[in-house]
């Protein structure tokens, strides 16, 4: 029995991760710079536009996880 797309996208969750609405948030806010923000099991990556940004990033990493409510890893990396 073959399934249609529909039958198996139908209880699929599309909704972006509350961890990355935080962190894109916080950066946005503090640092007026877009970032991309994927969530996996144990760690959280932050893809940043500069080699500056992600310096800076690194030592705002304790505040990024309170913003984002989250005890995961933060990866941090130059697009």
């Amino acid at each position: 029995m073959t399934n249609s797309l529909f039958d198996i996208l139908k209880d699929k969750n599309f909704d972006e991760p509350a961890e990355s609405v935080a962190i894109k948030k916080y950066v946005l806010d503090n640092f007026k710079e877009l970032v991309a923000v994927t969530v996996r099991e144990r760690d959280i990556i932050v893809e940043t536009p500069s080699a500056a940004l992600a310096g800076t990033l690194r030592m705002h990493q304790i505040q990024m996880k309170k913003a984002a409510s989250t005890e995961k890893r933060l990866i941090l990396r130059i697009r």
